[in-house]
C-alpha cells in the first residue's frame, strides 16, 4: 500500500529587488516550498488569482501596486495568510500592512532560516484555526454541554455566548446579533484565546506566543492592530484594554 504524500506548500513571493527575489526563492525551494516569484504588485495580483497559493510574502515597497494595496486586494478575495516584508522595523508601513489584513511581518534584511520559521509558524496556526486543535481547546473550556461561560443556555455543544456575540468553537463560526461575522483565521484564533478566558487579562506576550506561535519576543504592534481589527467586527467595547497589562474580553 502506497502512502500518500502531502503536496508542497505553494508560496507567492512578490519582491522588486532582483537579488533578494532570486536568493529568497532559491532558499525557500531548498526547504521544499514551491515558489511563484513576481517583481511587482500587479503581476503579483495576477499570479495570486491564477495560482491561489497557500501563503503570500509581499514586500511593502512595490512598483505599480504597493504591497499594502496588494495585501488589501488579496484580503478582499481570500483569507490566505499574508506576511509583509519591510525594510524598517519602525516603519509606519508595518502598521499599514497589518491594518490592511496581513497576519505577520518580517524585517529586511532577514535570515532565510528565520523567514522559513515564520512561514511555518503562520501555516501551523492557520491549520489550527480551521481544524480541531483550537476548537477542542476552546470546547474544553466551555463547561457543560449547552452552556456558555456566562451561563447562557445554548442548544449546541461548544457555543460560547457573550451578550449578542456567539462563538461556535467547533464550527468556527462567529455571530453578532444573529449576523455572521467574517474573521480571518488569525482573528479567529485571537478571539478563541479571549473567549476561553473571559474576564481574564491576557498579556501581549502571551497572545504573541499562543496566537502567533512566537517562541521568541515579537513586536506587540502585531497584537494591538489585530485586536483593533477584531473590535471593529465584534464591537468596540467587547475587548477592554487594561493599561500596562494587556486585554480582556468582557464576560
Amino acid at each position: 500500500m502506497t502512502q500518500r504524500t502531502a503536496e508542497p506548500t505553494h508560496v507567492l513571493f512578490v519582491e522588486d529587488d532582483d537579488v533578494i527575489r532570486e536568493a529568497t526563492q532559491l532558499a525557500l525551494e531548498r526547504d521544499g516550498f514551491v515558489v511563484t516569484a513576481m517583481p511587482d504588485g500587479l503581476s503579483g495580483l495576477d499570479a495570486f488569482r491564477a495560482d491561489r497559493p497557500d501563503i503570500a510574502l509581499l514586500d511593502v515597497m512595490l512598483p505599480g501596486l504597493d504591497g499594502v494595496s496588494l495585501c488589501r486586494r488579496i484580503r478582499d478575495e481570500s483569507t490566505v495568510p499574508v506576511i509583509m516584508l519591510s525594510a524598517r522595523a519602525d516603519s509606519i508601513d508595518v502598521v499599514l500592512g497589518l491594518e490592511a489584513g496581513a497576519d505577520d511581518y518580517v524585517t529586511k534584511p532577514f535570515d532565510g532560516a528565520v523567514l522559513v520559521a515564520r512561514i511555518r509558524a503562520v501555516l501551523r496556526r492557520f491549520g489550527h484555526a480551521s481544524g480541531a486543535g483550537a476548537g477542542a481547546r476552546a470546547g474544553a473550556a466551555a463547561g457543560p454541554p449547552g452552556q456558555g461561560p456566562d451561563g447562557t443556555a445554548d442548544g449546541r455543544r461548544g457555543v460560547l455566548r457573550f451578550g449578542d456575540l456567539s462563538v461556535d468553537t467547533e464550527g468556527m463560526e462567529v455571530r453578532r446579533a444573529g449576523e455572521q461575522v467574517a474573521l480571518t483565521p488569525t482573528e479567529m484564533r485571537l478571539l478563541l484565546e479571549f473567549s476561553t478566558a473571559p474576564g481574564t487579562v491576557l498579556s501581549r506576550d502571551r497572545l504573541l506566543q499562543r496566537v502567533w506561535d512566537y517562541g521568541w519576543g515579537g513586536d506587540t504592534r502585531v497584537v494591538d492592530v489585530h485586536v483593533q481589527r477584531l473590535r471593529t467586527k465584534i464591537g468596540q467595547d467587547r475587548i477592554e484594554t487594561v493599561r500596562g497589562f494587556g486585554y480582556k474580553l468582557k464576560a
